[in-house]
């Protein structure tokens, strides 16, 4: 084969979000990826199912071997016809061995191409609300590595030097050596109360911003990975992500991997470090036969009722599954109970007629009542095990009701190790629920633990339902979307309302 070509790609500082557009594409299209320690591994959810992944993070007293291995890899790799990514952490061309790796791949007549990264040295400060250039206090900035081959290889950094300019100082790899580093500074003219601020793991949830001047920075208690910032601007105050109000909270969703994104995706926008843990998987029905005769009868239904954003989904998958058009449905109406499942119904160009305020089946039945026609048929593609009150209400309402089976739930293999440890160990701050399913799921896939004490920690559920079932299983449900707002929305409002609730006491 040929036509194998590796990508350089900066993964970014760590928030999966800033790594570029170009870096995804790469990832999608890889066959291939070696990726280095501090490169998110969040971002490997993005490559194809057939992906081979190659962790290639350096391992101190080996990093020549390891560094060979990987060298070899994507030489390996492209002349195999493969597209692979070398995946590195912040830029790849900025203090790793970026340059070096394209320098073997060039000699090695292998095609290659650098896709440059979000680097740290300027978004970790600002995601500390540090900008490392301003007007009134440092038109430049200088970036240097700390690490101790900094120290000793001379001319390698000038410290002397570095400590007689006034512009902002950047150190990256330096938390080890910082109280030599600081001695050094000064020692070359730069001020003891010059400000300082040390930036942990930054750009991720876990991010931590610590405060001091020059002569105390050996005496604080830092830890790497960090980045130092070292000038006038490192005094200003103008934190805006370690200000989010779910910042530091560890919040766990068990919601469908599929259906995960918007929950954690909103929970994330609002500071919160979350942990997936899908409990649940969505399989099709056993049997189809009586979801096709009724799409082959789609005519002789006055009504089609949704409960769900899947049961949407599912029924409508196989409507055009089996060759037909969304058109046979031109002379029913339509109802969803709740607003996102009505946005879903919408999507494939369908008006809901109805929609309760109450986004309940029992909300939904009382106002139903007052469409219905005595007899009138009315189709409720569903899961295989709902809650009966919806049909039964619209039977006595009047209507004859059928019910479909359009999938299946069913309870996953397993969920993380490291979920099951967080919860053991009580490092979540709050569980939350979005169906009765995912709470007896959680339950079933706990190992059988002597202290259940996990069962202490709050639990958010998103209606009425589930919150009985969480407490019918001894679960701590501490918030609930309202009667009126039963949506992921309401849940993450109730949600941050909640922990600011906590935190004005």
């Amino acid at each position: 084969m040929d036509g194998g070509k590796v990508f350089l790609v900066g993964a970014g500082p760590g928030d999966p979000e800033l790594l570029t557009l170009k870096g995804l594409r790469c990832l999608q299209q890889a066959h291939l990826v070696l990726h280095d320690t501090l490169a998110n591994t969040a971002l490997l959810k993005h490559v194809r199912p057939d992906c081979e992944i190659i962790d290639v993070g350096k391992k101190p007293g080996t990093q020549n071997r390891q560094q060979d291995e990987t060298n070899t890899l994507m030489v390996d790799g492209a002349r195999a016809g493969k597209t692979i990514v070398r995946l590195k952490g912040g830029d790849p061309f900025l203090f790793g061995r970026g340059g070096e790796e394209a320098e073997h791949l060039r000699k090695a007549g292998i095609v290659y191409e650098v896709v440059p990264g979000v680097t740290s040295p300027v978004s970790v400060p600002a995601y500390a609300g540090i900008p490392v250039t301003h007007r009134d206090f440092s038109p430049y900035v200088t970036i240097v590595t700390g690490h101790r081959a900094s120290l000793d290889g001379t001319p390698e950094v000038d410290w002397g030097a570095l400590g007689r300019l006034d512009g902002t100082l950047v150190i990256l790899m330096g938390v080890r050596n910082r109280a030599e580093i600081a001695r050094r500074l000064m020692d070359g003219g730069r001020p003891p109360e010059t400000p300082v601020a040390v930036i942990q793991r930054g750009t991720l949830p876990t991010q931590r911003t610590l405060r001091t001047r020059l002569d105390e920075l050996g005496d604080i208690s830092a830890e790497s990975p960090a980045v130092i910032v070292v000038g006038k601007v490192a005094g200003l105050e103008l934190g805006w992500f370690e200000d989010r109000p779910l910042f530091g909270k560890r919040i766990l969703v068990t919601r469908a991997r599929d259906q995960s994104d918007r929950l954690a995706a909103s929970l994330e926008a609002l500071g919160a470090e979350v942990l997936e843990a899908p409990t649940i998987r969505f399989d099709p029905p056993e049997d189809w036969s009586p979801v096709d005769r009724a799409i082959a009868e789609a005519d002789s239904f006055g009504w089609v009722v949704f409960s769900s954003v899947n049961a949407v989904d599912r029924f409508f998958e196989r409507v055009l599954g089996t060759g037909e058009d969304i058109s046979i449905f031109q002379n029913t109406k339509f109802a969803a109970v709740g607003p996102a499942t009505r946005d879903r119904v919408e999507s494939y160009h369908i008006l809901v007629n109805l929609c309760p305020a109450v986004h309940t089946a029992e909300g939904f039945a009382v106002e139903f009542k007052e469409e219905v026609m005595d007899g009138q048929r009315v189709l409720i593609p569903r899961p295989e095990v709902a809650r009966e009150h919806l049909a039964n209400a619209l039977i006595r309402s009047g209507a004859t009701v059928e019910e479909v089976v359009v999938y299946r739930t069913v309870v996953p293999d397993d969920i993380p190790g490291t979920v099951k440890r967080a919860l053991a160990e009580g490092e979540l701050d709050l569980l939350t629920f979005t169906s009765s399913s995912t709470v007896r799921n959680l339950i079933t896939l706990m190992p059988p633990l002597t202290d259940q004490k996990w069962l202490e920690t709050p639990a958010a559920c998103i209606g009425p339902s589930t919150s009985k079932t969480a407490g019918e299983n001894g679960m701590n449900v501490a918030v609930s979307a309202p009667e009126d707002d039963v949506t992921i929305q309401g849940l993450v409002t109730s949600i941050r309302n909640y922990f600011l609730s906590r935190s004005s006491f």
